[in-house]
C-alpha cells in the first residue's frame, strides 16, 4: 500500500487516510473516527451520526465543518466513493466535539500540548528544552541531537541570509536547499 493511500490503525481499528503531497497533509476520514470514538460498527449508524454532528456544529457557525472536503476513499464494498475527510488540525478540533471516553485522552492531551505551547511563548527556552526531551524519548544519543540541533541553527541563519538577500520563499527557496542538499553548497554571509 502507497503512502498516499495508508491505512492507520487506532485501537485495531482502520482509519482510511490520503497523502496529498502538493499541500502536504495527511487527511482521514471523518466516518472512520467517528465510529471509533462512539463504538459504531456499522458503518450507517457512524455516518448518520457524522451527519447530525455536522448539522449541529453548522448551526453553531463551527468553520471546522465547513472546511472540511470530500476525497475518494476505498469503501467496505471495494470502490471508491467520495467520503468527508479532514486534516489533522481539523480532526483534532472534530475530536473535541464529539463526547466520548474514547476522546477524553485527545482531549486532555491537546490541553496540555495548548499550555505548553503559551508557556513557550513566555519563555522559548522550554522549547528547545521540549526538542531534547523528545530526542532523548526516541532513543537518540547526546551526540546526534546537539549535532541536530546545531543544523537546524545553521538552517536558519541560511534562510535568515536568504530573506535578507531578496529570496521568495516556496519555489525560490526550495531550488536553493535543493542546490545546498547536491552540491552541500556553504553560504558565508
Amino acid at each position: 500500500m502507497k503512502k498516499e493511500t495508508a491505512i492507520k490503525l487506532f485501537e485495531q481499528k482502520q482509519v482510511r487516510t490520503h497523502w496529498d503531497d502538493e499541500k502536504e497533509k495527511w487527511y482521514f476520514s471523518i466516518i472512520d473516527i467517528v465510529a471509533i470514538l462512539t463504538d459504531q460498527v456499522n458503518f450507517q449508524k457512524a455516518r448518520k451520526y457524522w451527519n447530525k454532528l455536522r448539522e449541529r456544529l453548522e448551526k453553531e457557525g463551527n468553520e471546522t465543518v465547513t472546511n472540511c472536503h470530500r476525497l475518494k476513499m476505498l469503501a467496505a464494498d471495494g470502490k471508491m466513493r467520495l467520503t468527508d475527510v479532514a486534516d489533522t488540525e481539523q480532526l483534532l478540533r472534530l475530536i473535541q466535539t464529539i463526547p466520548s471516553p474514547k476522546a477524553e485522552p485527545f482531549k486532555l492531551w491537546l490541553a496540555k500540548v495548548g499550555y505548553e505551547r503559551i508557556e513557550e511563548t513566555a519563555d522559548p527556552e522550554l522549547a528547545f528544552d521540549r526538542a531534547m526531551e523528545t530526542y532523548l524519548k526516541k532513543g537518540y544519543s547526546k551526540a546526534w541531537i546537539n549535532q541536530r540541533l546545531k543544523s537546524i541553527e545553521v538552517r536558519k541563519e541560511l534562510t535568515d541570509e536568504w530573506d535578507e538577500r531578496g529570496v521568495k520563499k516556496g519555489v525560490e527557496y526550495a531550488i536553493l536547499s535543493n542546490l545546498d542538499q547536491r552540491a552541500n553548497i556553504v553560504f558565508i554571509p
